[in-house]
């Protein structure tokens, strides 16, 4: 196959025979034959075909934006004499556009049965989930005239979580009642009584309620859960009209944060968006994964009710939290955080926007913060947060 180059003197080598043919000028037909013996010498080299086989592995396949992640190529000589220099495409494509990237990775002359190592840094920019692949391992001649290679269809999956930054504990509440509320998100192990369960292998004998194990005619245990436990709820508004592609990113950054923090800090949480059901991660950090996977492939919809669906998401919880996150939605949406204020404990809204002097939107009773970045944000935010 000719590239850029052998495309280039193919035609030149054509326009010089017929421009020396028709004005009588042996030079350029001698330069016209000149390019017509590089494109044959060319082809000769092509002649060899390299017999290799290649690996790829994707060290680590998980990381934050920005992070180093790398592909590592493994590629085996398995002809009986030593291969021509190599030059491996890989092709890199995000699951959520169409925009892909070729990476191309020198691969030295090896000899019989050799097997070289070649590590290089893939796009880790932007958050997404990227399929890498496939890989194209070919050679061309010296003068890169013309190319030839061999495609291996296998692809390799990489994950890019949204940018993380570092946030001091959270602010969150405490039950006032002694047994404390009555969720199945609140950890077990405590003492307050929350309902009853099937026996499960390995619970405590002394938590069978006997009563319960007569009449159901199998073994009942008390659930109990740990009280005064605090608890946090994250929103992330993925309606289309508050946001432009800059600032839904650092609203996705700031989500992930907050949700990194309360994990950190071993508090139970549960995140969701305006137009999904709601991920639950308990006291140990189950769903954690989840939740990033979850912020890692979530995009803007048209079709979400934004804001306007946070009456049917924040339940009745006298000790929960809630933190909304969300660009610059109009007047209307965000006085209905005043009817969400009733029900929980505390409210907090972070908002994003490009305006460097827009102050933050004012909700009785609601913390707010507007800022242009995931740092102000950071920066803003920890100062606000109770030790």
């Amino acid at each position: 196959m000719l590239t850029r180059s052998g495309v280039a003197v193919a035609v030149a080598a054509v326009v010089l025979l017929a421009a020396g043919w028709v004005a009588n000028y042996p030079e350029l037909v001698a330069l016209a034959f000149a390019g017509f013996a590089a494109l044959a010498a060319a082809m000769l080299w092509m002649l060899s075909r390299p017999n290799l086989a290649a690996v790829r592995e994707i060290r680590p396949s998980r990381v934050s934006a920005g992070e180093r992640a790398v592909g590592v190529l493994t590629v085996t000589n398995q002809a009986r004499w030593r291969s021509l220099p190599l030059l491996a495409t890989e092709a890199v494509r995000s699951t959520q556009t169409t925009q892909i990237t070729q990476l191309s990775i020198p691969v030295p002359s090896l000899a019989a049965g050799q097997r070289h190592q070649v590590s290089y840094t893939l796009p880790t920019w932007r958050r997404g989930i990227y399929r890498v692949g496939p890989l194209t391992v070919g050679h061309t001649d010296p003068l890169r005239l013309m190319v030839r290679g061999r495609k291996y269809e296998t692809c390799s999956r990489l994950v890019v979580y949204p940018r993380v930054h570092r946030l001091k504990p959270l602010p969150t509440s405490r039950s006032s009642d002694m047994d404390g509320p009555t969720s199945s998100y609140v950890p077990q192990g405590g003492v307050a009584f929350h309902s009853l369960r099937d026996y499960e292998f390995g619970d405590d004998q002394r938590l069978v309620h006997w009563k319960s194990t007569a009449r159901m005619g199998k073994f009942m245990v008390r659930h109990n859960i740990v009280s005064h436990e605090p608890r946090l709820m994250v929103v992330l508004d993925t309606s289309m009209s508050p946001f432009n592609e800059k600032s839904f990113e650092e609203a996705v950054s700031a989500a992930a944060s907050v949700c990194v923090a309360a994990l950190r800090s071993g508090f139970p949480f549960r995140f969701r968006t305006t137009a999904t059901e709601a991920t639950a991660v308990d006291r140990a950090g189950d769903g954690g994964d989840a939740v990033l996977d979850l912020l890692t492939g979530v995009q803007r919809s048209g079709s979400d009710q934004g804001l306007a669906a946070l009456p049917g998401i924040v339940p009745w919880d006298d000790v929960l939290t809630v933190e909304v996150i969300t660009g610059q939605p109009r007047c209307e949406l965000l006085a209905l955080l005043l009817a969400v204020r009733t029900r929980v404990r505390m409210v907090s809204l972070i908002q994003f926007t490009d305006d460097p002097i827009a102050s933050p939107a004012a909700v009785r009773g609601v913390a707010s913060i507007s800022v242009r970045s995931g740092e102000e944000f950071a920066a803003a935010w920890n100062p606000l947060v109770r030790r």
